[in-house]
This record gives structure tokens, C-alpha cells and sequence, in this order.
């Protein structure tokens, strides 16, 4: 700035008033009096005066385009205001925005425009947008230009840097919609040239940078977004017709008018038949094709199939508000109905779940995507629409793929009583349309992380007992290793199904021989568990793993009830063979390798343990959280571990027999 003037020296600078500019004062107030600067004033006068001919300009604009009489004047016109707002000495919002706001309601108000003076005009005001959102009234106009020219030059080279400061600026669509569907206009656009979903791959790639991390964070919650409500719309049509359509009960009763129903009634489900119920047991292979979901009271919940046998006898009585499964999974007997899609919607649809196919791509993105998509936000008609699912399959395959928990672990519920794309996708579920091989991979990667193994294991047998078996008697060796874990951990009560079981696993090469396998873990273990031995045991410094594991392999420890692995070289992997002591009520693990892992395992099945030594042992919060199950502990050493100050509140609110706690040299110390 000319005669600029430093302020460092000046610790308190206070502009007394802005509203006597015209005098050029600038008063300053500084400690030991009041200081006159020149340069300062100078400077204000020089705003001010710019201020006032800004105004003057755009009232003159303002005057001449209100009644616009030749176009080749109003265009000429609105470049020289243009470049008047790029010049100004101002630095205000507002400089850039005014001109916007002129052509803005100058299109408003001139609709028998043609297209070519159309183009003219985004021509002319494009480089205002390079630095500025457009307003809304300007979205709208830009919005019609996608929709009748998409093939417009103008569409490339003008639309696409505005598109892109969108995506990478915006916080919030909820407070500008419009730009949202600007930017949905202009992508679907793209979709439309010769390239077709190739311009729109490059249009991604460019979004997200060369690099494996994208250095702009908005970029993919702003794309989601757009997918969201694009996808929506395209089934808009059903969801505002849901009062006057069917309710289910209609549907599976072979209704198809609305008869004499009251329209404002909530959907109310008709309870599976046992010929239906019968069929999920079995896991019939035909998979029922989409239904039109035409109800506003439907939830997303899944879990509830053959196996919850006594579930399904409780609410044989129950009118209460149905789940999405049970909505959308009507007897093969009834006569179903299709959703079907426009050509313009059905190749909106189809641009969008691509795009998110793209994003689900890129593995910086993933982890976000996932997060995003937890909460299954797409409509109930969309989840009944059998060419939806078929194609989203590959974006909940790739979550299934990723060893991150932060992305696989998103294929569960948000939140309990709520399912997640596990249940759609599993066997019997309203998206599955194979014969349970994402499911299986589904279950491999989500057993591979879970620390609640026996918690996950119990909730699969409940609710995927059937499915499972039938994988199993394919030869699925995941299906096995699940079966075989139920029984080793006595997740199955009811002696037939043990039994069935069994059946299942003898009944293929892999299934015999891992039933076999875990026939010598039960003899062991019953050895180990017999009644005899000592009741304290140390194992000598620098034992390992698999000491631990041949010592108690070499006779019986049913009255261990004192254990001592400190400044030994075990780790979480020894985990397995301490959880199999019944009596053990003392646990010492002081200086080892034993982690968070080893910890959830333990917590979820030596519930009586007692006295728990965890000094200087490698494990974080993630778990030491997990010992809140373990109501008995009444004595817990943590000293020199990384546990933090609210893990620390949180365990002493759920431990109520805790009395002895060291956690010296801690952060919560």
C-alpha cells in the first residue's frame, strides 16, 4: 500500500469512527496520548472516496441493464463492470458480488434469451467467477445451461473451475443448495458428452490430485453430498406417493389399490408365515426381487431371520412399526413389484453410484466414504430397487476388503437396534444377490479385528445360523471356522443343532479335518481344566508364547488360580491359552509384550478375574476399555501404560468392586 505506515510499535490501535471519514481523521489511541497519523488518514480518505464512486458505478449499471434494449450494448456493458470490479482498489466481498447480482437479475427477468447470448453473458462474467460463488438465482440460470446445452464449450471451460472451488471450498450445502445442484447438474452434464463416464473419472481425478492423499479435505464430504441427493431424486417420485400406494400388508395379501384404507395410516407389517420362515432356514437360493417401497414409517433393521425362531413366535402378536428386511423381503408366493425408473433417472442413478464406485477406489478416501455410508443414507426405495444394490455391492466389497478396521468396521450398524450393510448384504438380507460370498468375506474380515469374537459369534448365530451351515456345506472355510468356533466356545445350547452341526462339518474335507482339529483342542482342554495342580505358578523370565502354551499342555490346571508372566517375552497371542483357565482369579503380566489385543480377549472371557497387573506392558486405551467388563476386579496395576485420563474416569464409573489402582507415571496420574 502506498504510504503505507507500520503499526508495530503501537500496542492498542482503535478506529474511533469509520463514519467521520469525510473529516480524514484517523484517531489512534496509544499509551501516553492521542497520536495523528497522516498516512493513516490519507489512506481512509482514499477508501472512502473509492467507496463512494463504487456505489455511484452501480447504481449507473444497475439503471442501464434494468431496460436493456439492444444485447450488444448490455454485454459490452456488463464486461466493462466487470472489469471495473477487477480493478478496484477495494477489498470487499461485496465488489464481486454486486456485478453477480445485476446479471443475475437481468437473466431473471430476460427469459427469451437466446442460447448464444446466453453463453455470451457466463462468457463475459467468468472471470468474477473464478474467485466467487455464483448466487442463487445465477445457480438456477447455469443449472438450465447443463440441463439444454451440455455439450456447450461453455460447460468445460467456464463451468469446470467454478465446479471445482465449489467442491473444494464449501462448508455447508444445507445453507447453499443450489450450488449442490449446480454442481449435480454440471456432473451429469459431463455424463453426457461422447466420453460419457470417462470425462467424469478424469473430472474425480482431477478433484482429488495426482498425489495418494488428497490436499483438499472438503472435497470428498461435497462430492457425497452431491451423490446423496442425486440419488434421491431419482426416486423422488416414489416418495411422495407413498400415501397413496399399497402398504405392504396390501402387497403380500395380493392387494394393489389402496382400497378403503385411510392413506395417513402408519405401515404395519404382516407377520411371516412358517412356510416363509421354514424357507429362510433353509436359505433358499432364489432371491426375491425388489418390491416397490411405498411407506414413510419404514426402518432399517435386518436382523431378523430363521434362526431368531423364538423372536419371530414373540411378535407373532405384535403390531408394532416393521424393519426394512421385513418390509422388503415378501413371500416368493406373492406377486412382487418392480421400481421402475425413467430413462433420464435411470442414467442419473447410474453416473452417480459410479462415482461413488470411484471414490470407494482411492484409499486415503476410503476410510471417510465408509464413515459417510455407515448410517445407510439412501432412501427405503432405493434399497428395494434391485439394480441400486446390485451396483453399490462393489463400493461395500471394497470396504470388505480393506484390513483398516476404521473402513471394514463400518459395514456394521451405526448404533445398536439399527443394522448396517452386514445385514443387507448377508444371506436372506434385501441387497443379496450371490450366494453368500460377500457375506463370507464379509465375516472374515469383521472376525479378524473383532475383539467381541464371542459376542459377534452369538449374533450370528442367532440371526445367520442357517446361511452359515449352508456356506459351510459348500466348502466355505470361513463358514467352517465359524462353526467350529460356536462350538468350542458353547455358543449353541440346543443339542440337535450341535449335532447338525457336526453333520455339516464332516460332511466336506476341510470341515473334517478342523473338526478334528478342534476334537484334540477339547481334549486338551478338558485335561488342562481337570480338577488338580497347582494353585500358583511363575514361568521363568524370558519365556515365550509357546512355553506358556507347552507348559500348560502337559497336564492339569483346573486350581490355577495365581499366574505370573512378569519380564517374560509373551505376547498377545498367549492370549488363546489363558483364557481357557477356569479357576485363574490373579493375572500378572508386569514388563511383557502383551497388548490390546491379548487384553479384549481376556476381558471377554475371564469375567472373574480378580487382581490384573498391566505395569509397563504396551497398552493403550483402546484396551483398557475393554476391562470394563470384568465386574470382579477389585485390584488394577497400570502404572507406566499410555492410558489416558478419561479412560481411566471411565473405568472406575464401571468397575464397582475396584478398590487397588496404580496408575503412576500415567497421563490421568
Amino acid at each position: 500500500m502506498e504510504n503505507s505506515v507500520s503499526y508495530s510499535a503501537i500496542e492498542d490501535v482503535q478506529l474511533l469512527s469509520w463514519e467521520n471519514a469525510p473529516k480524514y481523521c484517523l484517531q489512534l489511541t496509544v499509551p501516553g496520548g492521542t497520536v495523528l497519523l497522516q498516512a493513516a488518514n490519507s489512506y481512509l480518505r482514499d477508501q472512502w472516496f473509492h467507496s463512494l464512486q463504487w456505489k455511484k458505478k452501480i447504481y449507473k449499471y444497475k439503471k442501464v441493464l434494468s431496460n436493456p434494449s439492444r444485447w450488444e450494448v448490455v454485454l459490452k456493458e456488463i464486461r466493462t463492470l466487470v472489469d471495473m470490479a477487477l480493478t478496484s482498489p477495494l477489498q470487499d466481498d461485496s465488489i464481486n458480488q454486486a456485478p453477480l447480482e445485476i446479471v443475475s437479475k437481468l437473466l431473471s427477468e430476460n427469459t427469451n434469451l437466446t442460447t448464444q447470448e446466453h453463453e455470451n453473458i457466463i462468457v463475459a462474467i467468468a472471470p468474477l467467477l473464478e474467485n466467487n460463488h455464483p448466487p442463487p438465482d445465477l445457480c438456477e440460470f447455469f443449472c438450465k445451461h447443463c440441463r439444454e446445452r451440455p455439450r456447450s464449450m461453455v460447460v468445460i471451460e467456464v463451468f469446470t473451475p467454478v465446479v471445482q472451488r465449489i467442491l473444494k471450498h464449501n462448508m455447508d450445502f444445507g445453507k447453499c443448495p443450489r450450488l449442490r445442484l449446480f454442481t449435480q447438474e454440471y456432473i451429469l452434464a459431463l455424463n453426457e458428452l461422447n466420453a460419457g463416464m470417462e470425462v467424469v473419472k478424469k473430472f474425480i481425478q482431477s478433484m482429488h490430485g495426482p498425489t495418494g492423499h488428497c490436499p483438499h479435505p472438503r472435497v470428498l464430504p461435497n462430492l457425497v453430498a452431491v451423490c446423496l441427493a442425486a440419488i434421491y431424486s431419482c426416486y423422488e417420485e416414489f416418495i411422495n406417493s407413498r400415501d397413496n400406494s399399497p402398504s405392504l400388508k396390501e402387497i403380500r395379501n395380493g392387494c394393489q389399490q389402496p382400497c378403503d384404507r385411510k392413506p395417513t395410516l402408519p405401515l404395519r407389517l404382516l407377520h411371516p408365515s412358517p412356510d416363509l420362515v421354514s424357507q429362510e432356514a433353509t436359505l433358499s437360493e432364489a432371491r426375491l426381487k425388489s418390491v416397490v417401497v411405498a411407506s414413510s414409517e419404514i426402518h432399517v433393521e435386518v436382523e431378523h431371520t430363521s434362526t431368531a425362531k423364538p423372536a419371530l413366535t414373540a411378535s407373532a402378536g405384535n403390531d408394532s412399526e416393521p424393519n426394512l428386511i421385513d418390509c422388503l423381503m415378501v413371500s416368493p408366493a406373492c406377486s412382487t413389484m418392480s421400481i421402475e425408473l425413467g430413462p433420464q433417472a435411470d442414467r442419473t442413478l447410474g453416473c452417480y453410484v459410479e462415482i461413488l464406485k470411484l471414490l470407494s477406489d482411492y484409499d486415503d478416501w476410503r476410510p471417510s466414504l465408509a464413515s459417510l455410508l455407515q448410517p445407510i443414507p439412501f432412501p427405503k426405495e432405493a434399497l428395494a430397487h434391485e439394480k441400486f444394490t446390485k451396483e453399490l455391492k462393489y463400493v461395500i466389497q471394497r470396504f470388505a476388503e480393506d484390513p483398516r478396521q476404521e473402513v471394514h468396521s463400518c459395514l456394521l450398524s451405526v448404533r445398536a437396534g439399527k443394522d448396517g450393510w452386514f445385514q443387507l448384504y448377508s444371506p436372506g438380507g434385501v441387497a443379496c444377490d450371490d450366494d453368500g460370498e460377500l457375506f463370507a468375506s464379509m465375516v472374515h474380515i469383521l472376525m479378524g479385528s473383532c475383539y467381541k469374537t464371542k459376542k459377534f459369534l452369538l449374533s450370528l448365530a442367532e440371526n445367520k445360523l442357517g446361511p452359515c451351515m449352508l456356506l459351510a456345506l459348500r466348502g466355505n472355510q470361513t463358514m467352517v471356522e465359524i462353526l467350529c468356533l460356536m462350538l468350542e466356545y458353547n455358543i449353541i445350547d440346543n443339542n440337535d443343532t450341535q449335532l447338525q452341526i457336526i453333520s455339516t462339518l464332516e460332511s466336506t474335507g476341510v470341515g473334517k479335518r478342523m473338526y478334528e482339529q478342534l476334537c484334540d483342542r477339547q481334549r486338551e482342554l478338558k485335561e488342562l481344566q481337570r480338577k488338580g495342580g497347582p494353585t500358583r505358578l511363575t514361568l521363568p523370565s524370558k519365556s515365550t508364547d509357546a512355553d506358556l502354551a507347552r507348559l500348560l499342555s502337559s497336564g492339569s490346571f483346573g486350581n490355577l488360580e495365581n499366574l505370573s508372566l512378569a519380564f517374560t517375552n509373551v505376547t498377545s497371542a498367549c492370549a488363546e491359552h489363558l483364557i481357557k483357565l477356569p479357576s485363574l482369579k490373579q493375572l500378572n503380566l508386569w514388563s511383557t509384550q502383551f497388548g490390546d489385543a491379548g487384553l479384549r480377549l481376556l476381558s471377554e472371557h475371564l469375567t472373574m478375574l480378580q487382581v490384573l497387573n498391566l505395569c509397563e506392558t504396551p497398552v493403550t486405551d483402546a484396551g483398557l476399555l475393554a476391562l470394563s467388563s470384568m465386574k470382579s476386579l477389585c485390584s488394577l496395576n497400570m502404572n507406566s501404560t499410555k492410558l489416558s485420563a478419561d479412560t481411566y474416569e471411565d473405568l472406575k464409573a464401571k468397575l464397582p468392586n475396584l478398590k487397588e489402582v496404580d496408575v503412576r507415571y500415567t497421563e490421568a496420574w
